[in-house]
């Protein structure tokens, strides 16, 4: 028999342990929806950056982002708590780590609720209103839209409330108030969501449909056709609310001209799922919702700083 070489096996050891390792931080990556997180993240601290009146105070900026990060990332820890034996019946999200059975249910939960003490607490060094606001975001994401996914298509307008907060949570941490400019970034970013949901929600119509989520209104267990009319529709609320902003003195001319056509832009790929009902035009809607929010902060930055 062959005897086992003691540095060989110490270096597979420590291989196994080293691929472990990697496993369990790409697991709390997922737990955490590490990305879209970092997207919620970035929408608030721009928003913060336009906002502030008397420039950035980048102390405030770093609370901001790491406790605006840790209370996203407990919002979607309990999420996946509360979703692990539907995440089970879909190809997307079956192999989370809760739902996957790699993290019990204990460890999720303990990790969301230390990443929510630790989020707020953050949050409360930069207002009152930053820290209530955060709070109210996990609540209604993980209490209330959560478990509505498979009861109604309701879930879309709840769900679109905390998402919609980042970019206002941003305003109030730069003024210190609900100010008027914080509630249009709130509209617009409401708003926007219901296009982009529902042209998620059609390309993953029978993934959804297995777990029982109405994430978009069905007729006789198909895709409402009307679906692509109603995401335009809203897009032309965003037009609306767009051009509003100039009126108001929130931005300058340009800006505004920017943005509604920006928004027509959107509206008319809505059009396009209305008038086609298909795949391809749902996938180009929801591409056309990613670059949407991104380039209405670009427009604002630079309406802010070099117009």
């Amino acid at each position: 028999m062959r005897k086992e070489n003691p540095e060989w096996a110490a270096e597979i050891g420590g291989e196994s342990s080293l691929s472990a390792f990697g496993q369990k931080i790409s697991d709390y990556k997922q737990l955490a929806k590490f990305r879209l997180t970092a997207t919620v993240v970035f929408t608030s601290v721009m928003a913060y950056i336009i906002a502030a009146p008397f420039g950035v105070n980048w102390m405030v900026a770093l609370l901001l982002a790491s406790g605006g990060f840790l209370v996203t990332a407990a919002a979607n820890a309990l999420n996946q708590v509360l979703e692990k034996d539907f995440d089970k019946l879909m190809t997307r999200t079956k192999n989370r780590p809760v739902a996957a059975g790699r993290m019990t249910v204990s460890e999720a939960v303990l990790s969301g609720g230390l990443m929510r003490l630790g989020g707020i607490s953050f949050l409360a060094l930069v207002n009152h209103w930053v820290a209530f606001l955060g709070t109210l975001s996990l609540v209604i994401y993980a209490f209330i839209y959560t478990p509505l996914k498979r009861v109604s298509t309701i879930a879309v307008a709840v769900g679109a409330v905390p998402g919609a907060l980042p970019m206002l949570i941003g305003v109030a941490a730069a003024e210190g108030q609900i100010t008027t400019f914080a509630l249009m970034l709130f509209a617009i970013q409401f708003l926007w969501q219901f296009p982009h949901f529902w042209a998620i929600g059609w390309v993953g119509f029978d993934d959804y449909k297995k777990a029982g989520y109405k994430l978009i209104p069905a007729v006789n267990g198909e895709r409402d056709p009307q679906i692509g009319w109603h995401s335009f529709i809203y897009a032309m609320f965003l037009a609306l609310v767009c051009g509003s902003l100039p009126l108001l003195s929130l931005t300058g001319i340009g800006a505004g001209i920017f943005l509604v056509l920006l928004s027509l832009g959107y509206a008319y790929f809505g059009l396009n799922l209305y008038r086609n009902k298909d795949r391809k035009s749902a996938m180009q809607l929801m591409f056309s919702s990613f670059a949407y929010l991104p380039l209405v902060i670009l427009i604002l930055f630079l309406d802010k700083f070099l117009f």
